[in-house]
């Protein structure tokens, strides 16, 4: 079993920065205000967490991206409150989980519209993840995905 870490504003030098120093197995979880700017911070936690050599990074900061954008523009998170990341690697896979402080209906999956901005998140779960899902319990909201080596 791999130890629990705890980063608060996580970036990459808090993280340790590189793949050396992040054991082969594990758990890092971050605490992050609410801000659009603190999307950036959650990529850079799984970033660091991986390394930019791991074969997984690319699709793992991609999809980070998206669910932790959802959690600060669709949820409570993203009007003052604050949204957790957590980064499970056990060996041969990586698992992302965002949950946010809620909202007052359940997530549902919007539609893209041709050059739109939005709505192309979920479908980029479904096309790059082994398999994501969501949780709703006491009104917060955990969307998680999980993606193997092949």
């Amino acid at each position: 079993m791999g130890s629990i870490t705890t980063v608060r504003n996580a970036t990459p030098a808090a993280t340790g920065g590189t793949a050396s120093a992040v054991p082969a197995t594990g758990n890092v979880e971050a605490r992050l205000s609410g801000g659009r700017d603190q999307v950036v911070q959650a990529r850079r936690l799984v970033s660091a967490t991986l390394g930019r050599d791991h074969p997984l990074h690319d699709d793992c900061v991609l999809l980070t991206s998206e669910i932790a954008t959802n959690a600060v523009v669709h949820s409570r998170s993203g009007d003052g409150g604050e949204f957790t990341v957590t980064v499970t690697f056990p060996r041969g896979r990586v698992r992302v989980c965002v949950q946010d402080e809620g909202s007052a209906s359940p997530p549902c999956a919007g539609h893209s519209i041709p050059n739109g901005s939005s709505g192309r998140g979920l479908p980029l779960l479904d096309a790059l993840s082994a398999r994501w899902g969501m949780v709703r319990e006491a009104g917060r909201n955990k969307v998680w995905f999980e993606i193997a080596s092949v």
